[in-house]
């Protein structure tokens, strides 16, 4: 089975249009058969993606620090939840799981995570790809501070487009399937 670590906010937002992207993601993963890998919390956009697998017959594993969940917000009803002690160790697990990364929005935990698997795609420590869902423009600006820094010779062009972004499910999903289907 497949699978994708999806980093996402603990908050819903307050654009009613990620939950609802979100949803679609979890829906879409599970008729798939894509396995999610996400960080075990049950609130925000994070347990809208869970819920929306589960509820639509897919797998999921949740990979979450103590700490977390001794403050109750582990997910109760996943495939499988991985206790781990600190944040490097969850980001860690979650990606020797995956064979993809994708991002919706958040606060500074995803963009974190984000930024962490870039610089490891950058050299090469992991080999998945790494996609946006850049929902509403929510990624614009970011994605605008990465061209400037190609701009000004401190990201190069070819690990730019390391980054995968789209603006709908379908076309994420469509992406990633195609690049793991090329010959290694």
């Amino acid at each position: 089975m497949k699978s994708i670590v999806v980093y996402c906010g603990s908050s819903p937002g307050t654009n009613p249009v990620y939950k609802q992207v979100a949803q679609e993601l979890g829906e879409k993963l599970a008729e798939r058969d894509i396995r999610l890998i996400y960080g075990g919390g049950n609130l925000g956009l994070m347990g809208t993606v869970a819920d929306a697998v589960l509820s639509s017959g897919g797998q999921v594993t949740g990979v979450i620090p103590n700490f977390l969940a001794a403050l109750e917000v582990a997910h109760a009803t996943l495939t499988e939840l991985h206790f781990v002690e600190t944040m490097h160790e969850r980001k860690f697990r979650m990606v020797q799981l995956a064979k993809g990364v994708v991002a919706l929005p958040g606060g500074y935990g995803t963009f974190d995570e984000l930024f962490e698997i870039l610089a490891w795609r950058q050299l090469k420590l992991y080999e998945g790809p790494v996609a946006v869902l850049n929902i509403n423009g929510y990624f614009d600006l970011t994605l605008q501070q990465l061209d400037l820094m190609v701009e000004d010779g401190f990201l190069k062009p070819e690990n730019r487009e390391i980054l995968i972004v789209t603006e709908t499910v379908d076309d994420l999903l469509a992406r990633i399937e195609a690049l793991w289907e090329e010959p290694v």
